[in-house]
């Protein structure tokens, strides 16, 4: 289950003027940059939504282990520059039995949490991690890459 955005930004002509100056690696690399900043928030949220459903009786916190990862396959294969923000996790099976590892330990039910299950209801704290922050995101990024824009032309 992926979720698509789309929306348009309004009143960046100075900025495509500003990326009309400089070299694709540039643009690549404040791309990324302003990119990683932007996400920043999106992880930040979602920790905090992640702490309101972990199980305080386990020393195992989804929490701790959310990460933010460049999809760098992606950048060498299409040349799309993409974060993502998710949960490290060991792959596979949820073992058995599923003992707790404390902090920063496996947390495999992970995705039961978020989406739910036929027994369980869900308890989204990743989707809303972004929904609720498409504009702060937003203002973060173009801020950001105009930064770094204008240090790549000064």
């Amino acid at each position: 289950m992926s979720a698509s955005f789309e929306f348009s930004l309004l009143g960046v002509k100075d900025v495509k003027a500003k990326m009309n100056k400089v070299s694709q690696t540039v643009n690549d690399t404040g791309t990324r940059t302003a990119l990683r900043k932007a996400a920043g928030i999106v992880k930040k949220a979602a920790q905090q939504n992640a702490l309101a459903v972990d199980d305080p009786k386990t020393g195992r916190r989804i929490r701790d282990n959310v990460t933010l990862q460049f999809a760098s396959k992606l950048y060498r294969q299409k040349g799309v520059i993409m974060y993502r923000v998710g949960v490290a996790t060991n792959r596979g099976r949820i073992p058995t039995p599923n003992t707790d590892q404390g902090a920063k330990g496996n947390t495999p039910h992970w995705h039961l949490v978020e989406l739910g299950t036929e027994r369980a209801a869900a308890q989204p704290y990743l989707r809303p991690a972004l929904a609720n922050n498409v504009n702060q995101v937003t203002d973060k990024f173009i801020n950001e890459f105009n930064k770094e824009l204008d240090k790549a032309l000064s």
